[in-house]
């Protein structure tokens, strides 16, 4: 059971990011923003290494497993926060979670070798729901408006889920979270420098970044282990669809946005893309 609880908890931290990140571009540029939390995020995943594992040394992933964790963690988190600042943090946010499906889609790939139906079918129900929040745009426009934050978003769900598929199948001695972290800490420092002058944040902001680094990107990894290492993977894996209406809900909440039925309708297509996909390639691979 307490497996399951770290796995809840990992998700609540992961469902604060879209309402933590609104929060902080109310001041902060993208720059700030990453620079802030992911210095925060590496610092608190070195002091939890050095409480828990007892060692100052860091472990660092050979090239391929870095490069992944560059653009899964860097990459994803930059364009993450970018979409959030052009688009609404509901619709953003649901958005981005597209990686659900299109986890079931790379993964039938790698598995069957080919384009399978059902992996069509999956992607076609997915983009039908993403279509369906993009459309419950009140300003939508296909030059610059909002149209540019949904498909950043959209990219974020490609950006996690070859993340995910692609390092379950890279070899790695040992949990590389905090080296990915750190990797995105220097990558940001160079991005906020670049960027200068900046002007000096409030404690609000600060505190808000800080969030970022020591819950969604800090607390929520430590949890996620934990739960996977002793939890039932498929069940957990089903907990994880709970992420976007606890997102939406502490998005309405915070920031006190009302969320339109046709953007809730788009978010359960989604998720039920990603269910079907699961179900039909289970079907497939018993066929195989």
């Amino acid at each position: 059971m307490k497996y399951y609880l770290y796995a809840l908890g990992a998700i609540l931290c992961w469902a604060s990011l879209p309402a933590a990140t609104g929060s902080g571009l109310r001041e902060l540029s993208t720059e700030e923003l990453m620079f802030y939390s992911f210095v925060s995020a590496a610092a608190f995943l070195y002091i939890q290494d050095l409480l828990i594992l007892r060692t100052a040394k860091v472990f660092f992933p050979g090239l391929k497993a870095s490069l992944m964790g560059v653009w899964g963690i860097f990459l994803y988190h930059y364009i993450y926060y970018l979409a959030l600042s052009k688009a609404p943090l509901a619709e953003g946010a649901i958005l981005a979670t597209t990686w659900s499906f299109w986890i079931v889609v790379f993964s039938s790939l790698l598995l069957f070798k080919k384009l399978k139906l059902s992996i069509v079918i999956t992607a076609l129900v997915g983009l039908f729901g993403a279509g369906l929040v993009i459309s419950a745009g009140k300003e939508l426009s296909f030059d610059l408006g909002y149209m540019q934050g949904y498909l950043l978003a959209l990219l974020c769900g490609l950006i996690w889920s070859s993340f995910s598929v692609g390092l379950a199948h890279v070899k790695v001695k040992k949990e590389p979270m905090t080296a990915f972290t750190l990797y995105a800490a220097v990558l940001s420092a160079i991005l906020f420098v670049l960027s200068m002058p900046h002007a000096m944040p409030s404690l609000a902001a600060l505190a808000s970044a800080a969030y970022l680094g020591c819950v969604p990107l800090g607390l929520s990894f430590f949890l996620w282990n934990r739960a996977m290492t002793g939890g039932n993977v498929v069940v957990i894996g089903f907990l994880s669809y709970l992420t976007p209406p606890l997102a939406v809900l502490l998005v309405a909440v915070v920031h006190h946005q009302v969320v339109s039925r046709r953007v809730l309708l788009g978010m359960g297509v989604i998720l039920a893309a990603s269910l079907l996909g699961r179900i039909l390639v289970k079907f497939e691979g018993k066929k195989k």
